[in-house]
């Protein structure tokens, strides 16, 4: 299914009090081609969403029930940027609703994703579940995957606030999953070393292992480091706000009503 070019895409923001939430509220109410057309978040209470973000009053409620609040809206698209533990549950709620979800919330694992994959089929809408909606970071995992092919060796730290959830993060998760695509499964470093504390070596994953850092200061960032003969190559990506996510969401509001299913990863929507 196609937009007529003229046609507003009315956006439900669920954990609209959050901090990305709340850019997400701000940017679709800024973004000519998109209406709000509801606003969730149980913490809230009942103020316009508008006056929530620091803008003019729009005439939208926030809501403190997602499944009430679809009822109502008359929405094409969701977009979550929650919590894991409720992520799973909000999507299989968007799509009961013949709504789009747009998931930024990370935790689900493969066979979720099949599932709500077939169910988006079922009622012949799309949907996204990205782990990262920044160009750069995207761009990073792209060429990460790209250095997989010729030097094999490799890790992955990533920095976050002390106030994340989950542990790695969905966009080293991500970067992990493209670099093994690339590559056969090498299982790195001495084969006798000994863990003197236990987690010092990182998480595992496909021979390779996966370093999370836990700060206050810190925001997003994550390095892929690359290990040859005497070299080493370095990709390195750094987020200093949440606005600089802003314009993937945007996109990924316009181009899921273009087509069928679930799609895992935001670098599928990028030209």
């Amino acid at each position: 299914m196609k937009l007529v070019s003229n046609e507003q895409i009315r956006v439900a923001v669920v954990g609209a009090s959050g901090r990305m939430g709340r850019e997400v509220v701000k940017m679709v109410l800024q973004d000519e081609m998109l209406t709000l057309a509801a606003a969730v978040s149980p913490s809230a209470g009942p103020i316009d969403a508008g006056t929530l973000v620091g803008l003019q009053p729009c005439g939208v409620t926030v809501s403190s029930e997602l499944d009430a609040a679809l009822a109502e809206a008359n929405a094409d698209v969701l977009v979550d940027f929650t919590v894991p533990q409720a992520a799973y549950a909000n999507t299989r709620t968007a799509i009961a609703h013949g709504v789009r979800p747009i998931m930024g919330t990370t935790g689900f694992t493969p066979e979720q994703i099949t599932e709500l994959d077939e169910l988006c089929k079922e009622k012949g809408i799309g949907g996204l579940i990205a782990p990262n909606f920044s160009i750069g970071a995207i761009l990073m995992m792209h060429f990460a995957a790209q250095a997989a092919k010729y030097m094999p060796h490799v890790e992955i730290i990533e920095y976050h606030g002390d106030q994340k959830l989950d542990a790695p993060s969905g966009t080293s998760i991500k970067t992990a999953e493209l670099i093994a695509a690339s590559r056969q499964e090498l299982r790195q470093g001495n084969p006798n070393e000994e863990e003197i504390i236990e987690g010092a070596r990182g998480g595992y994953y496909n021979g390779f292992r996966i370093h999370s850092v836990r700060l206050p200061g810190v925001f997003a960032q994550q390095e892929v480091v690359f290990g040859g003969y005497g070299q080493t190559l370095k990709i390195r990506h750094d987020s200093y706000e949440r606005a600089g996510y802003m314009p993937g969401v945007s996109v990924a509001c316009k181009k899921v009503m273009t087509y069928t299913g679930l799609i895992y990863g935001f670098e599928h929507l990028m030209d």
